[in-house]
């Protein structure tokens, strides 16, 4: 086969940015999408997911929503815009080819990729696997003996079968909580765990989307962005009361917040209890850092992900949050070797992927 000039690993919404982008800039290339369809990833979350970022800065370069989608898409909303976009936009996305190795030529001769498809070979290569394919799943002493069920939050799809059980949720990222209060609002007896603490803010302020205020407050000098988000989280605090989270270790302009109050209403209003870190597991549900024990019949672990560089193996090396460590959306561990979808922020990693798509493509369109 001959050598093509960039293959793009992944068809999800950074890899069909990357595409659209190397597609104006007539550099030749194939997306390799291991799913049914392009965004296949998007069709195997859970039902009820929505987007937290606003419909006018999650589209991708190219095409907008269609007249008449929510603010908010919802899963299905945007799963179908994906497939759309690669469609109307003619891009090259191979379907049906995992990739399960990639490995490196002699410098000049490019990357090599060995897929359920058989092999490609390539002079540029790009990342954009995001992470779902690559969740953490941390282990407890005595996990074993546990005789409930234990799952990710990646295999979690509707409350229906957790109704009237006890079911523990380890962390409360913006899944955890969503996910938490789904359950807690079906019928489940819902208890969540929480280690490092959490941000919270609201979905909207003053009837704007708050990524909105996010893109604004990012164009202020460091300092000031202290001020302003320092000031905003104590005016939520005297308009909402006392924190029922323990607040979290890092700045909010460090660690994505917890988006939305449904988690915070459902825990003041008693629906959802609060406890601190799993320390190990028993027979019939955990023991807790303090001491305490309860029984559950369910814990899902909503622990988040790591960057899916699986098929990268030993050729690069990660940062200290699981992502290959990059300049932007360039390797520093290979020349040509790139990673787009990687770069989130709290104005929304849609808007990011947008914007370093171009930025990719321009590197490549140079060097080709």
């Amino acid at each position: 086969m001959p050598e093509i000039n960039t293959v793009i690993v992944g068809g999800g919404p950074a890899g069909l940015a990357a595409s659209a982008a190397l597609t104006r800039r007539g550099v030749r290339h194939m997306v390799l999408e291991r799913g049914e369809a392009p965004g296949h990833t998007w069709t195997q979350l859970y039902d009820s997911l929505m987007l937290h970022t606003g419909r006018h800065l999650s589209s991708l370069p190219g095409l907008g929503f269609p007249r008449g989608t929510p603010l908010f898409p919802s899963r299905v909303l945007f799963a179908s815009y994906l497939r759309d976009y690669a469609t109307k936009l003619a891009l090259p996305v191979r379907l049906g080819c995992e990739v399960s190795r990639v490995t490196r030529g002699d410098p000049g001769e490019g990357w090599w990729l060995e897929t359920t498809s058989g092999h490609f070979s390539a002079k540029h290569l790009i990342f954009a696997t995001g992470i779902v394919a690559d969740p953490v799943i941390p282990t407890w002493p005595g996990q074993a003996s546990f005789r409930g069920q234990i799952l990710h939050s990646v295999c979690y799809r509707r409350p229906d079968s957790f109704i009237g059980r006890r079911v523990l949720v380890v962390g409360v990222g913006n899944s955890g909580a969503e996910i938490a209060s789904e359950l807690a609002s079906a019928g489940a007896d819902v208890t969540v765990s929480v280690r490092n603490g959490a941000h919270v803010v609201p979905l909207r302020l003053l009837g704007i989307p708050i990524q909105y205020w996010s893109l604004w407050i990012q164009k202020l000098p460091r300092a000031l962005q202290g001020l302003v988000t320092g000031a905003t989280m104590k005016a939520m605090r005297l308009l909402r009361g006392p924190p029922v989270l323990p607040p979290s270790v890092r700045p909010l302009l460090e660690r994505p917040p917890i988006i939305g109050f449904k988690l915070i209403e459902a825990i003041r209003a008693g629906r959802i209890n609060v406890r601190g870190n799993v320390l190990a597991f028993t027979a019939d549900g955990v023991q807790f850092a303090d001491g305490t024990r309860e029984a559950f019949s369910h814990v899902i672990l909503a622990t988040g992900f790591r960057a899916a560089l699986g098929a990268l193996g030993p050729l690069v090396t990660r940062d200290a949050h699981g992502f290959a460590r990059r300049e932007r959306v360039a390797s520093l561990d290979h020349p040509r070797l790139y990673f787009i979808g990687h770069n989130y922020g709290t104005v929304g990693a849609l808007l990011n992927m947008g914007h370093d798509s171009h930025f990719l493509a321009d590197l490549i369109a140079r060097s080709s």
